[in-house]
């Protein structure tokens, strides 16, 4: 791992490297997203930690809180080289905001591309109460337009963390019998005993470990929907709500909520099981929308098999999923045009 620059106090950018083997990745030989997410969400703990122990507060390990949509813009193979790279890029009073660019080295040719940028927010928990948030140093900022567009996007995603934590009581129940390209009939669930290796020093499970999980279980619902290969194309935001801690038993749920032409969207969510000591009921920790395409063995996309819509709130997902991929579409569409003037 090698480190460089530097902006206030603490690191400013670090570098983490891996290179991909057989069982990061899927039959055809593509890494599996939740590989990259969890690469992704180490490298950001890594800094954001450093960064919050580096004043003279008090000792704190930096918690996920959140990841914003994250694109998946080229696959990674077996054999290449991932190169992480994290940097702070904003910080408030209570929180880091880390971005991260992943890029895919293959090192017989020596050709490298960028596959991944994540924006991801952490919180300082104190070693000696987890319960306490502790105080984050400021950065220094090259341009005070950084700041002012940093705290904007604090602000943006501070409200959309609140709308999705109300919208959360949804349950995913068995369905008997049902038909193949229904929800019933593609919906999946894992069920995870937490241990000591997925958690940090708190005791409390790792971000990207949950991510990884999460998608699995996505990546199970495409495969059963298609019948095809399949890889992650982008992950919507990532909220994490509640901490799981070590012995909780995990249920991770996934479902199919829309499908156009090329793509699936799949709602996934996380709800926990204290340990047996503990009084606490069963709750949602975390949710997020993955978007999964389905390839040819050449590694070409294919069309996705309509999803067949039976009940009325099946039916309201589809078109709120619709919306999200059309809001999506039109962002994208704006960002190439803006490109294409520049």
């Amino acid at each position: 791992m090698s480190e460089r620059g530097a902006a206030g106090p603490g690191p400013a950018t670090i570098q983490v490297s891996r290179i991909m083997r057989p069982d990061d990745a899927n039959i055809a030989g593509n890494v599996h997203g939740g590989t990259v997410l969890k690469m992704i969400e180490e490298a950001g703990a890594i800094i954001s930690t450093r960064h919050c122990n580096s004043g003279q507060g008090e000792p704190c390990v930096a918690a996920l809180a959140r990841v914003e949509r994250t694109d998946f813009l080229s696959p990674m193979c077996i054999g290449e080289v991932a190169n992480v790279s994290a940097e702070i890029t904003y910080t408030s009073k209570h929180s880091v905001e880390v971005q991260v660019n992943v890029m895919s080295e293959n090192i017989l040719t020596g050709a490298k591309k960028v596959t991944n940028k994540a924006t991801l927010w952490y919180v300082p928990l104190s070693l000696k109460n987890v319960n306490k948030v502790v105080e984050v140093p400021p950065i220094q900022y090259m341009h005070k337009e950084q700041e002012d567009e940093g705290r904007k996007r604090y602000e943006e995603q501070k409200l959309d963390r609140l709308e999705t934590k109300q919208r959360n009581g949804d349950v995913i129940l068995p369905v008997i019998n049902p038909e193949p390209h229904t929800v019933g009939y593609s919906q999946s669930s894992l069920i995870h005993l937490v241990g000591p290796s997925d958690c940090t020093l708190l005791g409390f499970v790792h971000g990207g470990v949950t991510m990884k999980l999460m998608d699995e279980v996505a990546g199970i619902v495409a495969a059963r929907h298609c019948k095809t290969n399949i890889v992650t194309a982008s992950v919507d935001a990532i909220n994490f709500h509640e901490k799981i801690k070590k012995g909780s038993v995990i249920t991770i749920s996934g479902r199919m909520t829309f499908t156009s032409n090329k793509s699936m969207e799949i709602e996934v969510f996380v709800d926990a099981d204290p340990f047996v000591d503990e009084p606490q009921e069963r709750y949602r920790a975390v949710s997020a929308f993955f978007t999964y395409v389905s390839l040819s063995k050449e590694g070409k996309p294919l069309p996705v098999p309509q999803l067949l819509t039976e009940s009325e709130e099946e039916k309201r997902r589809f078109e709120e999923g619709k919306g999200r991929y059309l809001q999506t579409k039109a962002k994208r569409q704006a960002q190439m045009q803006q490109a294409a003037q520049h």
